[in-house]
């Protein structure tokens, strides 16, 4: 959530740092800092707020030195205030860190008996002064890290800089992901290689419970037992300048949203082929081991749990065998049956969030079948800890809001679906060449409702005001339903709900009148009818109703319910077409109400703590 960039180098470093932190502001973050040194001493500067304002701050003065950290900072422990912003000093070192210390309050507890003092609120500052502490007696920084990580409980990213060693920089990783950037004479850190893009694309990711020691011409790495080790360095072409652009859009969401119809295509590339699914496509083990897999386990959070709840119906329908789905955050937490042959499915955009990744090691001792990662970013711990791994090719995804990452993921799910359904023999060949015809037209579909972007600013409109707002779908459009809640309230900061039509009676039509509307999800599919009659029950009681339905259904504008006509599609990819309306509903709310729609309050892109 928070980032993380630092370098050591022969140049100035204070202009690459604040480089790097503007190319993270889409995490999320509400303050910022900067620290170098500089002949041997050591300057920091850290503010409340967006990086340009630590950037005025910085070009206010001369900030020299070949050694710095740098940190956008998304609150956990503590306010946002100057005070509780990164870096953290103790004597002549400084960190900037990424994580939760669990364990924090024992630590300090420990350092204040020991004559420290604290000037915030943050567990951070128990980590920076833990490792003080123990440079008294070790013979330096790396030594005095190695003594101190023995100590901490949670998760942490951490990078460590010391006066006395300015040609050093020491980092670590635990449950939290950081990236060594190799240059040349230079090396810098990151916990997102999207922040070096400027200076380098050859990485080094570490790995859970690494220390890395890193100078301008080495970089020393040991694993969790304390062995010295190597690491491969990877030559990356996934970040690139035009992913960080808006380009002609007036907000990196309103671009994601129109990218859908180019990335899906970049999806479907070489995973479908003559109307047939090509099962290899998920890993060189795919078909054996989904032959023999009878029951699926998918595990994942918020927009990526939606898409495994569309998975399951998807699945359960066409294949025949059950798929549970799960909160990841609740099934870390929680003793489970594990069925035979059950194949174990984790969805993340970023390939590191957190109680995603905690499932996934979980997982491993619990007797799965295998385990398959649907996944954004290639080089993620989720994706290299994973057996089998797909690829969503969505690119880099900076809005918080996900939206094409979240229609990558549902086409992958259909591939899957359909893949294994073919291995398993429970898709005949005709079923087959409908599913890949209907998946390979998603793009065609997605601009003809990308054409009614001006009727949705219209009804747009008429959210401002609101303060909540439900909605409701029937069948696998319960979980679409939900997604186009959270994307309301995400964004646009309206309570918004979600419901199965068939539970308004259960208690949800309490909160009808004409203050709440009412968003419907209507394809024309078998429910149909059913929704009808709770579109009834809704005008009945002086509800407004916004009714996203095919152009065959028949609805019409009258009164108290507007029409949004979309196109009619086959069922099976119904969920992704009828996701990209909502989108657009939550993207123009936002804009009306003047919200930060790309970095929404209080939230981050990749959530990398619990």
């Amino acid at each position: 959530m928070c980032g993380i960039v630092g370098a050591v180098a022969q140049r100035d470093v204070s202009q690459i740092l604040l480089e790097g932190l503007s190319r993270l502001e889409y995490r999320g973050y509400d303050s910022a800092g900067i620290a170098v040194i500089d002949n041997g001493k050591l300057r920091r500067i850290r503010t409340v707020g967006k990086v340009r304002e630590l950037a005025s701050e910085v070009n206010k003065t001369v900030l020299p030195g070949g050694t710095g950290i740098a940190h956008t900072r998304w609150a956990t422990h503590g306010v946002p205030s100057v005070a509780n912003a990164h870096p953290h000093v103790s004597g002549d070192i400084a960190v900037v860190h990424n994580g939760i210390i669990e364990n924090y309050a024992e630590i300090k507890d420990k350092l204040v008996g020991e004559g420290f003092s604290f000037e915030s609120d943050t567990d951070t500052e128990v980590l920076v002064k833990l490792v003080d502490y123990y440079l008294r007696t070790e013979k330096d920084l790396l030594s005095a890290v190695k003594t101190a990580v023995r100590e901490l409980k949670g998760a942490y990213g951490a990078a460590f800089i010391n006066t006395k060693e300015p040609g050093h920089l020491v980092l670590i990783r635990s449950g939290s992901p950081v990236v060594i950037g190799v240059g040349l004479g230079e090396n810098f850190v990151a916990s997102d290689p999207l922040a070096l893009m400027p200076v380098t694309h050859r990485f080094i990711y570490l790995e859970e419970g690494d220390i890395a020691d890193i100078s301008r011409f080495d970089i020393s790495i040991w694993d969790s037992q304390g062995n010295k080790t190597e690491r491969t360095t990877i030559n990356s072409d996934y970040v690139s300048v035009g992913d960080a652009s808006k380009g002609k859009y007036h907000h990196f969401m309103e671009k994601e949203i129109y990218e859908q119809s180019v990335v899906i295509p970049d999806t479907l590339e070489g995973r479908v082929n003559n109307g047939c699914f090509l099962p290899d496509s998920f890993g060189a083990r795919a078909t054996e081991l989904f032959k023999k897999t009878e029951h699926v386990k998918i595990v994942a959070c918020g927009t990526s749990f939606h898409a495994g709840m569309i998975a399951k119906s998807w699945i359960e329908e066409y294949v025949g065998i059950t798929a549970d789905v799960e909160i990841a955050s609740e099934y870390r937490y929680r003793k489970t049956v594990v069925q035979p042959d059950t194949l174990f499915i984790t969805i993340s955009q970023s390939g590191e969030t957190a109680d995603t990744l905690a499932a996934l090691r979980l997982s491993k001792n619990q007797g799965y079948l295998g385990s398959l990662a649907i996944c954004n970013v290639p080089e993620s711990s989720i994706v290299r800890e994973s057996e089998m791994v797909f690829l969503t090719r969505a690119g880099r995804e900076i809005g918080v809001a996900s939206t094409k990452a979240f229609t990558t993921q549902l086409v992958a799910l259909l591939l899957f679906t359909g893949s294994i359904g073919k291995v398993k023999n429970r898709i005949d060949s005709e079923t087959e060449r409908v599913m890949v015809s209907s998946v390979e037209r998603i793009p065609e579909y997605i601009n003809e409702v990308l054409k009614q972007d001006n009727g949705i600013v219209k009804i747009s409109l008429d959210f401002v005001n609101k303060r909540n707002a439900l909605f409701l779908g029937r069948g696998v459009m319960c979980p679409v339903a939900m997604e186009g809640a959270l994307k309301l309230k995400e964004i646009s900061y309206i309570h918004a709900e979600s419901y199965a039509a068939g539970e308004l009676k259960h208690g949800p039509l309490a909160l009808i009148d004409s203050e709440m509307p009412v968003i419907v999800i209507a394809p024309r599919n078998d429910l149909l009818e059913k929704l009808r009659s709770n579109i009834q029950e809704v005008r009945a009681r002086g509800g407004v109703l916004y009714v996203f339905a095919s152009d065959n259904c028949g609805f019409q504008d009258a009164g108290n319910m507007k029409i949004i006509s979309l196109p009619t599609v086959p069922d099976v990819i119904s969920p992704i077409i009828y996701t990209v309306p909502l989108q657009l509903l939550a993207y123009h709310v936002a804009i009306i109400k003047g919200t930060d729609v790309d970095q929404p309050r209080n939230l981050a892109k990749s959530v990398t703590v619990e």
